[in-house]
Order: C-alpha cells, then structure tokens, then sequence
C-alpha cells in the first residue's frame, strides 16, 4: 500500500501529520510521534509577543546603564541571559532535527509584520524544514475595513517570503468575506500551502467569580465539515498544497480530506487526548479501508470527490441548503 504524498516541496510517508501543539515542547514525544507514524511534525507556536518581549528587555538592558561610566559595563547581562522564549525556540529546532528523521515545521503565531522577518531568517538557519504562518487576529476596530485587514496578511507573508527559501505555509481561519479570493491572493503572493482552518479559542465567564476566563475545548470530528467543504472548492484552482486541520480524530476523516483534495491532515486533539501512539492506529485503519476498497496509494483518491470531479458540484455549496434542512427527520422537530 503506498501511503506517500508530498507536501510543501517534501515528500511524506504518509499523510498523517502532527500540528502544533504542547506534544511538540518535548523532543521525547516527537521521537514518539516519528515511531508511531507521524510523517511530518509542527512544532508548538512561538507567539509574536515573545518576540516583543525579548526586544524590549535587550533595550532596557543595553541603555539603562548607557550614561554610567565605562567599568559600569560589567553590569550588562551575558548574552546567555536573553535566552529565553525566541533563543530557546530556535535550540528546540535544532534539536528536533537532530533527533527525528522526519521534517520539522517551525510555527509563528502573531498579527503583525513585527520583528517576524529576521526571526524567520533564523528559523531557517535553525534547520526547519518549513514554516507555518499562524495569522491569529481578532479584529476589534470599527474603522478597520475587510480589504485593510486582508491587506495585513498578504504584507506579513510577503515580508517573510522575502526573507527565507524554506517553504511557507498560512494558518487561516475561514472567517472573511470571501475565502476563495483570499485563498487567491495568498498563494499570488508566495504561499506555497494553506493550513484550513485555525480555530479561535473562544473565552466562558466563571459565574463564581464572575471573571473571564479563557476555554480550550478540543476539537471533535463535526469540526471536520469546514475544512472539508473549502478544500473541496479551492482544490485544482491554486497552486498551492492544502493541510486540513481541526476534526481529524479517525481514519474516516482522514480518507474524507484526502477525496476532498489534502495533501496532508493534520492531528492535535485526538493526540492530547489519546497520545503520540494513537497515531499508529489511524494509519491501520486507513490502510485496512483503503485495502478493502480497492485504493492502491493515497495519490489516486486525492482529489477525487473534489468539486471538480464531483457529480454533483453544487453540493459542496449553499444551492444544497434547502436539501440539507429537509432531511432533518419529522420526528426530531415534531417533539
């Protein structure tokens, strides 16, 4: 049975990816992940406002002392003590690829263009193998139109195209006004793959102490249908390479974003909840299913229920609304 596909110029063993998440702090899980079948792992996410924070502490250091006289030199930090979030992010890599033969996506997670660019610059020299963009922006601002908001991602993307030749992935979420165009304009501008969808961890109020407090829920497999439907439209359209994430628990799901157009799919809350090995198990499944009808390698069913070679396109669109709603059983509305 060949599994094999490619993704992001590297060719995979298997479609079965591990995405961000806190599995990927600890070089131990991801030599776990690599033994149980992960073809390809993204590292956990180094936030924007690390960065910041490191630029900001190196300006208070470097100038707090800078009107003292030249023995007041002594007092500045060795440099091992800025070390911290960004610095230690980059040792991770390193070590990651030292200890797994699979590739090694790095990931960004931030809004603006910021000190990304250099820090991207060296994410490459660390080794990764790629890097994801995970555009995490909730825009507040009445005065911030759609067309300005989108124009912030094509600027981020450029700038770090511009700065390194490792392959560059966007984590979008599907909340624009037109996705498709959006899907356009980032892979004109240099995307060489799209990760659908981010999803938004939404905050719950605590009724005890009446404080906001933020919420993780782990995906479930319902989460699958979005990604699912947009990497079916887009599928064939753009010249870029599609990693679904969010609702990948079963080997089900796996062969649906594969029919649909993936080239990989991506796993983290059915890890964290079950562990690296479960992993090993999805790909059993997907091989038994594929065995049992018929499917030689993953190659010949990706793409194939796309809405290109779908028999009835409009399915995958809201001419099927009315469809849907009606096959809703009498009974569960009649209660």
């Amino acid at each position: 049975m060949d599994l094999t596909t490619t993704y992001l110029g590297k060719a995979l063993r298997s479609p079965l990816v591990a995405s961000a998440s806190p599995l990927t702090r600890d070089i131990d899980t991801i030599r776990q992940l690599e033994d149980a079948g992960a073809a390809a792992v993204v590292l956990f996410s180094l936030f924007e406002e690390q960065l910041l924070q490191e630029q900001q502490e190196l300006h208070y250091h470097t100038t707090q002392h800078n009107e003292a006289y030249a023995e007041a030199l002594s007092y500045f930090p060795e440099p091992d003590d800025f070390q911290v979030g960004p610095d230690g992010y980059l040792d991770h890599i390193r070590q990651a690829k030292e200890a797994v033969d699979i590739p090694v996506i790095a990931s960004l997670n931030g809004s603006t263009i910021g000190g990304w660019t250099e820090f991207a610059r060296m994410i490459q020299e660390a080794g990764a193998d790629a890097l994801e963009l995970n555009i995490y922006s909730i825009p507040t601002d009445l005065h911030l139109t759609g067309t300005q908001l989108e124009a912030n991602y094509i600027d981020i993307l450029k700038a770090i195209r511009g700065a390194v030749n490792i392959p560059v992935s966007i984590k979008l979420s599907p909340y624009f006004s037109n996705m498709a165009n959006m899907a356009y304009q980032l892979a004109e501008a240099g995307a060489d793959g799209l990760v659908l969808f981010n999803r938004f961890y939404q905050p719950d109020i605590d009724l005890e102490t009446l404080e906001v407090q933020p919420n993780v829920l782990l995906s479930t497999p319902q989460a699958l249908r979005l990604p699912l439907r947009w990497i079916a439209l887009l599928h064939g359209r753009l010249g870029v390479d599609f990693a679904a994430t969010s609702g990948v628990h079963r080997a089900e799901d796996v062969i649906k974003l594969l029919m649909v157009g993936a080239n990989i799919t991506m796993m983290a809350s059915a890890l964290i909840r079950n562990g690296p090995t479960y992993i090993e198990g999805v790909e059993n499944d997907l091989v038994k299913w594929m065995t049992e009808n018929e499917y030689e390698s993953v190659k010949q069913m990706q793409g194939s229920m796309s809405q290109q070679h779908s028999a009835d396109p409009t399915g995958f669109e809201r001419a099927q609304y009315m469809r849907a709603v009606s096959s809703i059983p009498a009974e569960y509305y009649k209660r």
